[in-house]
């Protein structure tokens, strides 16, 4: 069987690497956004996209962060495509800049990748007075998703080529309150806990690309949605959690 030999059907497995799953692909005629693209899986996805071809647009809350995974990714790849553009996911305000930014130059957009996420911070609302992770996480994604998905349908219409929507998820979804999203508790802080924040936000980046591809498939338009489980990877995502410090081990993104 497959998962006796690592290997599943696809001929991969948890150790293959994103530049030997994308091998031979020539993406030269692609753009793609990525967020949070300043570490972990962010950067390995915009330095790999950019390898085959793809113009990358880094959305990044940190700029200077930005520009220096930029400057490293041009070091190795001299002619890749990549900008960095300013986002903060927490701010409404701020994703309707980018997405209006972005827009306004007249780019196709085949993949989107919402990947930027917080986990585990203490209780904090965002600029808009809204739990910080659920903000960040779904909140701002969903809403970039939106603005956006007129840019990527016409895209698929004239390029004829199916885009990509890609929420990066968690198995930690399985694990949020008991009530699975508490609409009307998202700022409950007396009942908040970091993790069962962290696993409602994930279910709803689940959620959201469940009903998104239903959508799209029903109106027939060329683009997917999927949510995805990375699985265990050592990042930066759990630096707010003390018990763990920086590595996500047995509980996934």
């Amino acid at each position: 069987m497959w998962w006796f030999s690592g290997k599943g059907p696809s001929g991969f497995s948890a150790s293959s690497t994103a530049e030997e799953v994308t091998q031979q692909i020539d993406a030269t005629d692609l753009t793609a956004i990525v967020t949070g693209a300043t570490s972990g899986i962010g950067t390995e996805t915009a330095r790999v996209l950019a390898l085959r071809g793809v113009h990358v647009v880094m959305a990044v809350r940190n700029m200077e962060a930005g520009r220096e995974i930029k400057e490293t990714i041009l070091r190795n790849n001299s002619t890749a495509k990549i900008d960095t553009t300013e986002l903060d996911l927490g701010s409404m305000e701020s994703v309707r800049k980018f997405a209006s930014q972005f827009n306004s130059r007249g780019l196709p957009l085949n993949i989107l990748i919402n990947n930027a996420g917080i986990m585990a911070t203490p209780f904090k609302l965002s600029k808009d007075n809204i739990e910080l992770q659920f903000a960040t996480n779904h909140i701002g994604h969903f809403l970039l998703t939106n603005l956006l998905l007129e840019t990527m349908k016409q895209t698929a219409i004239k390029q004829k080529k199916e885009g990509r929507i890609v929420n990066v998820a968690s198995r930690r979804h399985k694990l949020s309150y008991s009530e699975g999203i508490r609409f009307d508790k998202i700022n409950d802080k007396s009942g908040y806990n970091s993790l069962s924040a962290y696993g409602q936000s994930k279910l709803a980046n689940v959620l959201h690309a469940n009903e998104l591809a239903r959508q799209l498939k029903e109106e027939g338009t060329k683009i997917t949605a999927n949510s995805l489980n990375p699985g265990a990877i050592a990042t930066n995502l759990f630096r707010y959690h003390s018990l763990i410090d920086g590595f996500v081990g047995l509980l996934g993104k």
